[in-house]
């Protein structure tokens, strides 16, 4: 049940992910139909939010039971007294998972309109406000107190101020206004804090916006597992080479009780270092975590070839210093959701093939002989994933790859040569493994909770995770 049109893609991205989805391997293993019944699928569910809300839980400061009944009382206050369960996942307990209600298909639309960016109208659609930076166009007459019907401008051609749009727009939703028109683009500089107060979203899904922040992290599921994958110990060396914003780093700390130093250079867009390890520092803090240390650096360098100083915390690093690295690797971002108009073109997905390589030849060298890599990504492509498995184990011979616990995802894609058995301990989270449907109330209180969690587990973003041990290398 399709509510939004499927994802969009520029033409030339577009034939290269019909040529990936329709691989020889695939069609071999599975015939035509199927294959191109579950690509048309995953193109469907991308433009569509996740089914689950799904926020982990700080055990640093707070047990989950305590924090799942401040959840709760929190959704009801949200909706009004409407009961929605907070599930315990019963293979990662440190997370909660909140059903998302909707479509809601019989909401009024009204006259005076707000039109907003994309990336604030998928925020919208997971359960966020509407944002004054988020905010492209307004009605002509729209004042503060207004009812009004939400747009987001998937494909970003409306003008900023514009008074009217008839260009392509999807309805996100009602709300309130927080300002008038006036208020909004007429300011002398630039305003911030909330623009349109959400209360009839198409996706019912609660709003975390300053709610409970030092108790909870909102997290996609998949990159909750990566953390537990990875497995870290008390009294290991740990690095988490591409970090921001910190999501799996405050994890990796919490489930190492804080005890840990954690370093990391990190390695994202380069004019952007600066403000990104900041941002790891605040998710640090607000989360009252004091063993993680954030370092400005480039991770493709982070190899020493000189002797360091025996003082030096930061990078560069000398050979051999870690036992277990988390490569979370910059990635062409494919499987986030929803996405309704994917806009990168062809040479910038195919660019990060090579950047992956070169962080992970870092990562190897970094990686002490029994130590674990685990390498994630949250893109669909098999460029990505499958292909970088198989380059890396035909590269470095002192690579295994490694079954992972939590198992939770699907087997890796063929298309990339690697054996059945390789592809078993390989984790790719697809959205089209499960059928896309929406979830009312009435629905939501027949379903057995077993079966909703088997549905979150399927019905969330598209990842992959890799685990490998480094054997020695005598």
């Amino acid at each position: 049940m399709s509510f939004f049109p499927k994802i969009s893609f520029q033409r030339e991205v577009e034939g290269y992910l019909t040529n990936v989805f329709r691989n020889n391997e695939l069609i071999t293993a599975l015939g035509t139909q199927e294959v191109e019944s579950k690509y048309q699928s995953l193109l469907s569910h991308l433009s569509h939010p996740p089914s689950f809300t799904t926020v982990r839980v700080n055990t640093h400061l707070a047990s989950v039971k305590h924090v799942k009944k401040l959840v709760f009382e929190e959704i009801q206050k949200q909706f009004k007294g409407l009961c929605v369960p907070v599930l315990e996942h019963p293979k990662l307990q440190d997370i909660l998972l909140i059903p998302v209600i909707g479509p809601r298909r019989d909401l009024q639309k009204h006259a005076s309109e707000v039109i907003v960016g994309a990336q604030c109208g998928y925020a919208v659609l997971r359960g966020a406000h509407v944002y004054i930076p988020g905010i492209v166009s307004t009605s002509r007459f729209m004042k503060a107190g207004d009812l009004v019907s939400v747009y987001s401008d998937i494909e970003g051609k409306c003008k900023r101020g514009a008074k009217e749009f008839e260009g392509p727009k999807v309805f996100l939703g009602n709300g309130i206004s927080e300002l008038s028109r006036s208020e909004i683009f007429n300011s002398s500089g630039p305003l911030n804090g909330m623009g349109v107060r959400m209360i009839e979203p198409v996706y019912l899904s609660p709003s975390f916006d300053n709610v409970l922040p030092s108790y909870l992290f909102l997290q996609n599921l998949p990159s909750v597992i990566v953390s537990h994958v990875l497995h870290p110990q008390p009294g290991e060396r740990i690095l988490d080479m591409c970090a921001a914003p910190g999501g799996k780093t405050t994890h990796l700390a919490t489930l190492m009780h804080d005890q840990m130093i954690l370093e990391f250079p990190s390695n994202l867009v380069m004019d952007k270092i600066a403000k990104k390890v900041k941002k790891i520092k605040q998710n640090a803090e607000l989360l009252q975590l004091n063993c993680i240390k954030a370092f400005c650096y480039d991770g493709t360098k982070a190899l020493s070839v000189e002797k360091r100083e025996d003082d030096q915390e930061g990078p560069p690093f000398l050979p051999e210093s870690f036992d277990r690295i988390l490569l979370d690797a910059p990635c062409s971002g494919m499987g986030q959701r929803p996405n309704m108009a994917y806009s990168l073109t062809l040479r910038e997905v195919t660019s990060y093939q090579p950047l992956q390589r070169k962080l992970f030849t870092v990562a190897v060298k970094l990686l002490k002989p029994g130590g674990v890599l685990v390498y994630s990504t949250c893109t669909i492509t098999l460029s990505e994933n499958e292909e970088q498995v198989a380059w890396a184990l035909k590269t470095f011979p002192c690579l295994q790859l490694q079954s992972q616990e939590p198992h939770i995802g699907g087997e890796g894609m063929r298309g990339a040569g690697l054996s059945v058995d390789q592809l078993k301990l390989l984790q790719r989270f697809d959205p089209a493994a499960v059928t896309l449907r929406g979830m009312d109330i009435n629905s939501l209180q027949d379903s057995r909770e077993e079966d909703l969690i088997s549905m979150a587990n399927k019905d969330c973003i598209g990842f992959f995770i890799a685990k490998f041990i480094k054997l020695n290398s005598k």
